[in-house]
């Protein structure tokens, strides 16, 4: 029997100048969204206790496109921009759940930098990711390939401290077999010479004891 499980693939990848100009760019106006659109929904909490929702903030964020202070937000994806939105709108949903803290402001410097892409904003063939607002697809390091017959569902691309980009594939993997029920059972018992032994016959050795066994014959 198989199931569909989402799998992500992460890879290293080295983007063109102009490729890293735009993710930059994107990653900055993802900040931007997201930090707007919580100081709106913070001033509603607080002078009028009314939840603003993510439907609410996307309309906010149309209206921000039209105003010349913020016309720049035009020039990036749109879908980081609502991915953001949406994040924003878990984030509340946790805090309103009494699962966590009150959503925090994103930093220049210590937030982490991403942009999410969904199937609208990427295009995916023949080994080849191609992002929106991008003429040449990203030259990824394919450590590992993708599943055949797989397609991502999302990408995530991303830039860590030391400077170096990493694009995230999620996928949905159908190749996932799951094991035959049974019933049979199987005791385990814990001892000295051996870390555990099962009703099967099998004994697990004791890490503490091969490593003395190893000390012993280096």
């Amino acid at each position: 029997m198989t199931t569909h499980v989402k799998r992500t693939f992460k890879y290293r990848f080295y983007p063109t100048d102009a490729q890293a100009a735009e993710l930059s760019r994107t990653f900055g106006c993802v900040r931007k969204v997201y930090n707007l659109a919580l100081v709106a929904r913070t001033q509603a909490w607080v002078t009028r206790q009314e939840r603003v929702n993510y439907n609410q903030t996307s309309a906010m964020l149309t209206a921000w496109k039209k105003t010349e202070e913020l016309a720049y937000l035009n020039e990036v994806s749109s879908v980081p921009l609502q991915q953001a939105l949406r994040h924003l709108q878990t984030a509340f949903t946790h805090f309103f759940g009494k699962r966590a803290k009150y959503p925090r402001f994103k930093s220049r410097k210590k937030s982490r930098r991403s942009a999410e892409y969904t199937t609208s904003a990427f295009r995916f063939r023949d080994g080849e990711l191609r992002l929106a607002k991008m003429s040449e697809p990203l030259r990824i390091a394919w450590s590992r390939p993708l599943p055949e017959g797989v397609s991502p569902s999302m990408a995530t691309v991303s830039q860590d401290a030391a400077g170096r980009w990493f694009v995230s594939l999620l996928c949905d993997d159908p190749g996932i077999s799951h094991l035959p029920a049974t019933d049979a059972t199987v005791g385990i018992d814990a001892g000295l010479d051996h870390l555990l032994t099962l009703s099967t016959g099998e004994k697990i050795t004791n890490p503490r004891h091969e490593r003395r066994d190893r000390a012993a014959l280096a």
